[in-house]
């Protein structure tokens, strides 16, 4: 089992990663949250989880930022109903943190605005993960983006149409925010764009 990759960071989209570690490039999912704080070209080490599809066989390596985003996506991929790319956009949508509080204080309005959660799931999520959220070492803090990327509404429509989303719908979103905030980051751009979908 992989438990992080340390390496050059060779390739860098908002959906997915490349690692060359030791001569070998991984290629790994990443979430809005991760892809916020990579930089191309740098030396970066993201922790790991390899999801198996039961119904395909295929695997998939998922990367992260930080430890505590890992620990809450493999929450929500124990959940019923949660598969690994739904987990992805909730992580896409929120800071690990704001997404902990969610949970921890049943905020089922917050947790059913993520694209692909209904309100079944939704409780589902919070019945499940609240004890065990409770005490994990996640921090609750929600701070503020820290990206320096600047804003491009076709990598956020490519990022939308690579979490599945249907490419006029997301084309609406991004340019709905694009009115609001022109200036926006990728980041915040495609987490806006999540809600308006």
């Amino acid at each position: 089992m992989y438990d992080y990759f340390n390496g050059k960071l060779t390739d860098l989209s908002p959906t997915h990663a490349v690692v060359e570690a030791g001569g070998v490039g991984y290629a790994l999912q990443i979430s809005l949250t991760t892809y916020g704080k990579l930089q191309i070209d740098t030396t970066v080490k993201l922790f790991a989880r390899l999801v198996a599809n039961t119904i395909s066989g295929e695997t998939q390596l998922y990367g992260f930022f930080s430890k505590a985003e890992r620990e809450l996506f493999q929450l929500l991929i124990s959940v019923s109903g949660v598969g690994a790319n739904t987990a992805r956009v909730m992580l896409s949508s929120m800071e690990p943190g704001e997404l902990k509080v969610a949970i921890e204080t049943a905020d089922l309005r917050k947790i059913k605005a993520v694209k692909g959660i209904g309100e079944k799931t939704a409780q589902r999520i919070i019945v499940d993960l609240q004890d065990k959220i409770a005490k994990t070492d996640i921090d609750s803090s929600t701070g503020g983006l820290i990206t320096t990327k600047n804003s491009n509404g076709d990598e956020a429509l490519s990022a939308l149409v690579m979490l599945g989303f249907v490419r006029k719908n997301a084309e609406k979103a991004v340019e709905a925010v694009l009115k609001d905030q022109p200036t926006a980051d990728i980041e915040t751009l495609v987490k806006l764009s999540l809600k308006r979908l």
